[in-house]
């Protein structure tokens, strides 16, 4: 994902008269903010990102809070009717073939296809307007629920820019390009800030993924923090006062405290290269899926038979521990949640099936299926973390902290957001866990790059 780029204004002339409220010697650069930031149609976009961020907040709670409804009344109202206990081990299987038959009309007919392909990142290089923003939503509500193997975040950012970019078509005289790209990505920060718990994350996420620098950078980041900032005020104070829940990713309960020492730092890098090796080769079938499901007229029909797919994969993994297959389905923040508070409660072979399996199937799901690729690979890495731990030397609670950095990084490239989501999600053993945190993270983004490097022939630095 790379938001839209702000105008460049840092090409004023050597030899232009400095601008009035700036001091001899300043740079061209900060001069240019210093008029931009200063200036009324500037002022005028700081309003809209905060107003915009009002409705898109309350946008994204009614589809998180519909989204995590639906999810409960499939996976365990429904059994529970039916005079379960909890869904068999084979209740993955026809749920997945029913959301591949919903998702295949939808790619090949809705406007949008339901959506950029996960495999491509959250945004797929461009945003989301509101022709194509109702086959988003259907499809991640149609199909999110019956255990698609990915995460909500990118329809989520959709429904940002989709309900940004619509509120543009209200103003007397359409903004300039550079403008509307601001807007829209300010409207994607508010939305996915919803499920990272804040506008920390996901401004930090925007700012490493633009690649921007000095100006640029603040002329982007400030309209994107207003609106996810009035966004978190509205998406938090309406959550406490209907009491429905969203699934957002956190973790209630982490393991006890345990400060890392030299055997955690010496299995670390290891462990964290080992997470980035797992999740590039889940990315890499995801690549290979996505070119067999390219072609039009068969489109439709392969779909369909990545969601089974996906469907055995969940199967496989219920049969081959006893556990419930909801574990392996679905985006995995409720299964990361339960790790966390009850790592013990897995052994370390039904660990290994969950990363096999769960991998498998968010790898299927990353070229065929729509979602967003995250949360799944966060998964992946802190139960492999976790397993891990079963190594003399290696904690439970620095393996489960470096397994969710490592995964972030190797499956979005951006340590910084990476580590600073760890941090958040680790709570109060956050201050003793971030130099780990850190150095997977770092390891992680270095080990995914040198593979894609290799996988591609390219032999320089």
């Amino acid at each position: 994902m790379r938001p839209a780029e702000p105008p460049d204004r840092r090409d004023t002339a050597p030899s232009a008269p400095e601008p009035s409220g700036t001091t001899p010697g300043t740079a061209p650069g900060e001069a240019a903010l210093h008029q931009t930031l200063l200036s009324r149609g500037y002022r005028r976009l700081l309003f809209l990102s905060a107003l915009l961020g009002v409705p898109i907040a309350l946008a994204c709670f009614f589809f998180l809070s519909l989204q995590h409804w639906l999810q409960r009344e499939v996976w365990e109202d429904l059994p529970e009717a039916l005079g379960m206990d909890r869904a068999p081990w084979w209740w993955g299987l026809p749920m997945l073939v029913l959301a591949g038959l919903i998702l295949a009309p939808i790619v090949t007919r809705v406007p949008g296809g339901g959506g950029h392909l996960p495999v491509n990142g959250l945004g797929g290089g461009t945003p989301i307007g509101p022709r194509e923003l109702p086959g988003v939503v259907l499809a991640a509500l149609a199909t999110l629920p019956l255990g698609v193997v990915l995460g909500p975040e990118a329809p989520l950012m959709a429904v940002g820019s989709g309900l940004a970019l619509l509120s543009l078509r209200a103003a007397r005289e359409p903004p300039p390009p550079e403008a509307t790209a601001v807007v829209a990505t300010a409207g994607s920060t508010a939305a996915i800030s919803t499920i990272l718990g804040g506008p920390v994350v996901a401004s930090v996420l925007i700012a490493e993924a633009a690649g921007l620098a000095g100006p640029r950078l603040v002329m982007l980041l400030l309209p994107c923090l207003t609106a996810s900032a009035a966004g978190a005020l509205v998406f938090t104070g309406f959550g406490a006062w209907t009491g429905l829940p969203v699934g957002a990713l956190s973790l209630p309960t982490v393991p006890p405290d345990a400060s890392p020492d030299a055997g955690d730092f010496l299995w670390g890098i290891p462990a964290a290269m080992l997470i980035a090796i797992v999740v590039a080769a889940a990315h890499r079938l995801g690549e290979r899926t996505a070119r067999w499901t390219a072609r039009p007229e068969r489109r439709a029909a392969r779909t369909v038979a990545c969601a089974s797919a996906v469907g055995l994969c969940v199967t496989a993994y219920a049969l081959l521990t006893g556990r419930s297959p909801e574990e392996a389905a679905l985006s995995g923040q409720a299964t990361l949640a339960e790790l966390a508070a009850h790592p013990h409660a897995w052994s370390v072979a039904a660990l290994l099936a969950l990363v096999a399996c769960k991998a498998l199937a968010w790898g299927i799901s990353l070229g065929s299926l729509r979602g967003g690729p995250i949360f799944p690979a966060v998964l992946v890495g802190a139960a492999l973390g976790v397993a891990c731990a079963g190594l003399p030397g290696l904690g439970v609670t620095p393996g489960l902290s470096l397994g969710i950095a490592a995964a972030a990084a190797a499956v979005t490239g951006l340590p910084l957001t990476s580590a600073v989501l760890a941090t958040l999600l680790m709570g109060g053993d956050a201050p003793h866990q971030t130099p780990l945190i850190v150095l997977a993270s770092v390891t992680a983004t270095v080990t995914a790059r040198l593979l894609a490097r290799d996988r591609a022939g390219d032999a320089r630095p």
